[in-house]
């Protein structure tokens, strides 16, 4: 089945009010700031999507990428494993002021929360956070002598991720680093957007090296010179970026 998409704004048209958005990146690797940047850009046209829940490692750097879609007014509620990053002014000013919600997820048991709700597992134990705050309120079981926290699974509407190599039937390949959180996400969420470096026919990509199989993909946009998010902060930019 043909997956690819003609432009960014075809591609962010279905997202609608109040979806959960997963977004994959680890701060800049990875992460799809073309997608996130012709969501603001639909947003600023239509006044939608508002009142999104997005799920991410962290919560944004500098005024672009997630931090500009934060600070665009987008997002009701943020869940991540890593609000204090080297920016985060936006979504710490935003939630000081009570105008966004966080809920704080450590970062092993968001990966398998995320893992969770693409296979199927609707709850899981682990031994991170008890004793905490975060695990007020959540089931404890003990196993072996030692107690567990339920956990459970993360799904959502819509994945917004970043790939390397896609095929024009959805099969994907990362560059690195940049693979982390996005092939979880795009199991996780029932539609599933890609952002590709470089998009070849079907067949040209070695089936062994194929990280996200085309079955959970449902749209692929070329994207060949995609913007950093480090190169963009060090720059001082904001989004919308001057020509």
């Amino acid at each position: 089945m043909e997956k690819t998409v003609s432009d960014l704004a075809t591609a962010v048209a279905g997202i609608e009010d109040g979806m959960t958005v997963m977004i994959g990146g680890f701060g800049g690797a990875g992460s799809p700031i073309e997608l996130i940047h012709a969501l603001i850009d639909r947003f600023h046209a239509t006044g939608h999507p508002r009142n999104l829940v997005v799920v991410n490692n962290n919560a944004g750097n500098g005024h672009v990428g997630l931090a500009a879609l934060i600070e665009a007014g987008m997002v009701r509620k943020l869940i991540c494993s890593f609000p204090r990053s080297a920016d985060p002014v936006v979504f710490t000013e935003l939630y000081l002021a009570g105008k966004i919600e966080l809920e704080l997820v450590p970062q092993g048991t968001l990966a398998e929360r995320i893992r969770a709700g693409g296979a199927g597992i609707p709850a899981f134990y682990t031994p991170t956070s008890y004793g905490t705050d975060l695990a007020r309120g959540k089931k404890v079981e003990e196993f072996e002598g030692r107690p567990y926290v339920q956990e459970r699974w993360l799904k959502a509407d819509v994945a917004l991720v970043k790939a390397e190599l896609a095929d024009t039937m959805g099969n994907l390949t990362y560059n690195k680093a940049a693979r982390n959180f996005n092939p979880i996400m795009c199991m996780a969420a029932a539609e599933t957007i890609v952002q590709a470096r470089r998009i070849v026919p079907a067949g040209e990509i070695d089936p062994e090296i194929v990280i996200t199989p085309g079955i959970f993909v449902r749209k692929v946009v070329e994207v060949p010179t995609p913007h950093q998010e480090e190169d963009l902060n060090l720059a001082k930019a904001a989004y919308p970026l001057e020509a």
